[in-house]
């Protein structure tokens, strides 16, 4: 029984230790997943408000206070993303200049992933840009999942987690799946992560040839790869507006695949049109995380893992320095 005591009594001490040092704070633009990691971490988020003027201008207030505390503010840079990452670059500001002693902001999806180079002369590279905005308001580091573009790690000075939801994505699509399926690259930027599923899933690769013809349009070319009688799993970074994925899909079905084809993206950001795209008898189920809230209502083809967990280890790693410190 004093073994039993003295156990709780220490996890009670270093519990209240890591309350002292490091805080969460939650945005709003996804209050449930920072819930839930914090329920995971076992820590209550800090107050704090955000409102907005008539006029659109963000306006953000720590209730309390965060003096030499490590604090992890969770904030994706989905739709709306202009909104969501002024909101993430003002609590980071408020928390520099509330004497906090480092400030990592947590971006389960990080908008203008996109734009990661030039694909002409006269065009921004804006993710290089976010990523100085976010280092002169005082982030001193980054936590993501799933970047649209690996490099953009690149593009800052402060270390950065680039994490991946492909292992918790493969867990609960395993027993979903038939032996004879193929995973499928929707185009040739998303081969590693296709190939990275497929080594997980013990499956072959195909990719889909596509071209785009618009800011939102695309057109396949070919299909690399058989996929004739074989079931089907597309996986993707983020479903937008669903359009690439449902030319991939007849596209599929044309070259001779099994129907219905099973979907796998991180960031489902689900935007108005994509449920009509892909509730269709040729798709047997969406899984997407919970990186950000999915402008669509869900449907009963949409299935939703969370990435708290994951979230939650890299924040304990942090806290730790690196180790696998277990705070539960």
């Amino acid at each position: 029984m004093p073994i039993e005591t003295d156990a709780a009594d220490a996890r009670h001490q270093r519990l209240s230790t890591i309350t002292n040092e490091y805080a969460i704070i939650s945005g709003t633009a996804n209050s449930d997943l920072a819930h839930a990691i914090a329920a995971a971490l076992h820590i209550t988020p800090a107050a704090a408000s955000a409102a907005h003027f008539p006029d659109g201008e963000t306006s953000v207030e720590l209730l309390e206070p965060v003096r030499g505390k490590t604090v992890f503010i969770i904030q994706p840079t989905g739709p709306p993303v202009n909104d969501n990452l002024i909101e993430l670059l003002a609590v980071a500001d408020a928390c520099r200049r509330a004497s906090a002693a480092h400030v990592c902001a947590v971006i389960p999806y990080f908008g203008y992933a996109r734009s990661d180079k030039r694909h002409g002369r006269r065009e921004p590279i804006a993710a290089s840009m976010v990523a100085r905005l976010l280092q002169a308001v005082g982030i001193d580091r980054v936590i993501a999942v799933d970047l649209h573009a690996s490099q953009i790690e690149g593009f800052f000075q402060v270390p950065f987690d680039g994490l991946s939801a492909v292992p918790v994505m493969c867990e609960a699509l395993r027993q979903r799946l038939e032996p004879d399926t193929v995973v499928v690259s929707p185009d040739v930027g998303r081969l590693q992560m296709a190939t990275d599923y497929a080594d997980r899933l013990g499956a072959p690769v195909v990719v889909v040839h596509k071209i785009r013809t618009g800011g939102d349009r695309t057109q396949v070319i070919r299909i690399v790869g058989d996929v004739r009688h074989r079931h089907c799993l597309m996986v993707d970074d983020m479903i937008s507006t669903g359009g690439t994925l449902a030319n991939g899909i007849r596209a599929l079905v044309d070259a001779g695949a099994r129907r219905p084809i099973f979907i796998a993206a991180t960031h489902g950001l689900l935007l108005p049109g994509s449920k009509a795209r892909l509730a269709t008898s040729d798709v047997a189920t969406v899984f997407v995380t919970d990186t950000v809230k999915p402008a669509e209502p869900a449907w009963p083809g949409l299935e939703v893992i969370s990435v708290a967990p994951l979230l939650a280890q890299a924040i304990r790693k942090n806290i730790g320095d690196g180790s696998d410190i277990e705070l539960a």
